[in-house]
C-alpha cells in the first residue's frame, strides 16, 4: 500500500518541556492504525501537529505527497484530514442536520458554484452513523454515545481521506463501544484511512491492523496488536517498572 501520511523527525517543545522528540511514522493508504500511550505521552500533541492545531518545531508532515508545514487547520481539512474530538462540542442550539451543514457548506462545497442538496447529504451521513431518528432533534437532548456519533458524522461531512478518531469511546459502556467500533469498521471498509487514539485496549486490539505506542514524546514500539501488548517497553510505560 502507498503511504498517505508521513511524519518525519517531528518534535514539539513547550518552553523547556519536550512534548514530542523526533517522531517518525508512516501511515499507509487504507490502514487502520491504533495510537496508544499513557496520559501525557504526546498522542494529542502529535495529532494536533498533524491537523494543524499546533505547529511542529522540527521535522515535516507530508500528506498525499504534499508538505503540510505552514498550512492552517482548515487548509489541511480541505486536503482530506478530519478529526473527531474526545469531548464533543456541537452547536447545541442546532439540530444534527444543521451541525453537519456547516462543514458541508464551508469545507466540502466551498467555492462550488452549482447547487447541492446539503440537507439530503447531511441526513444520509447521519443515517450511516445510526442517528437517523435523531437528525432533527435538539443536540442538547442527545445521549453521550449519540454525541460521539455526531462528532464522527461532522468529521465525515468533510469527506476525509484520513480520519483521526480521538478517544471516541471514552466513558462509553461495552455495548456502546461496540456501536462506535462498528461505525469505524464501516468507514474503513469504504477506503478511509483511520488513526484511532484510544485507552480502551480491547477496542484497539479489535480495530487496529498496526499499533504504535508513544511514551514521553517518543515512539517506543510499533507492531501488530498481539505483539504490542506483550512488549516490555509498552508494559513499563503503562504499568511502571
Amino acid at each position: 500500500m502507498s503511504t498517505l501520511l508521513s511524519i518525519a523527525g517531528v518534535s514539539k517543545h513547550f518552553g523547556g518541556f519536550t512534548a514530542l522528540s523526533n517522531v517518525n511514522l508512516d501511515v499507509a493508504q487504507g490502514e487502520r492504525l491504533g495510537l496508544i500511550g499513557p496520559n501525557g505521552s504526546g498522542k494529542t500533541t502529535l495529532i494536533n501537529c498533524v491537523s494543524g492545531a499546533l505547529k511542529n518545531d522540527a521535522g515535516s508532515i507530508t500528506f498525499k505527497n504534499e508538505n503540510l508545514n505552514g498550512l492552517a487547520p482548515h487548509q489541511r481539512t480541505r486536503r482530506g484530514i478530519a478529526r473527531s474530538f474526545q469531548i464533543p462540542r456541537p452547536f447545541h442550539s442546532m439540530t444534527p442536520v444543521e451541525n453537519l451543514a456547516v462543514p458541508l457548506e464551508y469545507v466540502t462545497y466551498r467555492g462550488v458554484a452549482h447547487k447541492h442538496d446539503i440537507k439530503g447529504e447531511a441526513e444520509a451521513i447521519l443515517r450511516d452513523m445510526g442517528l437517523g431518528d435523531k437528525m432533527h432533534a435538539a443536540c442538547a437532548g442527545l445521549s453521550q454515545v449519540e454525541l460521539r456519533k455526531l462528532e464522527l458524522a461532522r468529521a465525515m461531512a468533510a469527506r476525509p481521506a484520513l480520519l483521526i478518531s480521538d478517544e471516541a469511546m471514552a466513558g462509553l459502556s461495552h455495548a456502546e463501544v461496540d456501536e462506535v467500533l462498528a461505525i469505524l469498521f464501516k468507514l474503513s471498509g469504504t477506503g478511509i484511512t483511520i488513526i484511532m487514539i484510544e485507552h480502551i485496549m480491547h477496542a484497539i486490539m479489535r480495530f487496529s491492523e498496526r499499533v504504535v505506542c508513544l511514551d514521553a514524546g517518543e515512539l517506543i514500539a510499533e507492531g501488530v496488536p498481539t505483539d504490542i501488548v506483550k512488549n516490555p517497553d509498552v508494559q513499563r510505560a503503562y504499568l511502571g517498572a
